[in-house]
């Protein structure tokens, strides 16, 4: 049975008073609610311990400053956002609450907008995201977009090109970009199709055809790569080399963690994770 440990249920409230300095009204135009965020929190943080398993890797390298945090997008619904800014707020040092940057479509998924946006979650668009850097608050961007979760059993883990909104912004102000990877959350939904004409005939970027309704107690690991501050002289050739090279460090991190996966349903990941291995060493200039 999945209970609230006593030390995790301590570390919720601390995580509480130290937030309530920040936000004494307990809310913000966003839909952050600290209340609703405690219960979130207490509810969440079995499953996260005891479901999901989740581990993060390299937590000391997070300092306590604003970020702009970008990650690979994986596990056909945004859960990996929730678990990331989970791991941010309950296994870093210092209190860390982070901002995922979400499609609209979130709005739409029951469960993950309520449960999101109690955690701090902000639609993604420009203006909120240079109003948070403004204010010194880390965000988390994946630059994959909608892409990195649309995709078929035989492409998971295969990195989509990256855009380059979050270097830019990061560049603007001046705000280090840390690069995540993570690891587990293409097997929540082991067997999937994406029936794209259907998903958009329903208002949605696609829409996943699974063998499994829940996602499966995959175990989750999340790398913490180095973090990389952008010049305040950056230009067009500079920024897709860089994008590019923040890019090559996130698929350096997915292979360490598919090398080093916890098991679970190895008969389908370790063909994809040498098919994926196999792809990047082909493509590495």
């Amino acid at each position: 049975m999945l209970a609230l440990s006593n030390t995790d249920k301590k570390k919720i409230e601390r995580i509480i008073r130290t937030m309530k300095k920040e936000y004494p009204e307990g809310t913000d135009p966003w839909g952050l609610n600290l209340e609703l965020a405690e219960k979130t929190l207490k509810f969440l943080t079995p499953l996260y311990r005891s479901y999901f398993k989740v581990r993060l890797i390299g937590a000391e390298k997070i300092q306590n400053k604003s970020y702009v945090v970008i990650s690979n997008h994986s596990g056909q619904i945004p859960i990996d956002a929730i678990l990331i800014s989970m791991a941010f707020l309950l296994d870093v040092e210092s209190t860390h609450l982070i901002r995922p940057m979400v499609e609209k479509f979130m709005a739409t998924l029951p469960f993950i907008n309520k449960y999101a946006s109690a955690l701090g979650a902000v639609l993604g668009d420009r203006q909120n995201a240079h109003y948070l850097l403004e204010r010194k608050q880390s965000i988390l961007v994946f630059p994959e977009g909608v892409k990195g979760i649309t995709k078929n059993s035989p492409d998971f883990y295969k990195v989509q090109d990256f855009t380059q909104g979050f270097y830019r912004m990061a560049a603007t102000h001046q705000t280090a970009i840390l690069p995540l990877a993570v690891i587990g959350a293409e097997e929540m939904y082991p067997f999937v199709i994406h029936a794209s004409g259907l998903g958009k005939w329903m208002g949605l970027p696609s829409l996943p055809l699974s063998l499994n309704l829940l996602p499966l107690p995959s175990p989750i690991d999340i790398y913490i790569g180095d973090e990389f501050t952008p010049s305040d002289k950056e230009n067009e050739k500079s920024i897709q080399h860089n994008v590019f090279l923040i890019e090559q460090q996130i698929k350096k991190m997915i292979l360490l963690g598919l090398a080093k996966r916890r098991p679970f349903f190895d008969f389908i990941r370790k063909p994809i994770s040498h098919f994926i291995i196999k792809e990047f060493r082909k493509k590495k200039p």
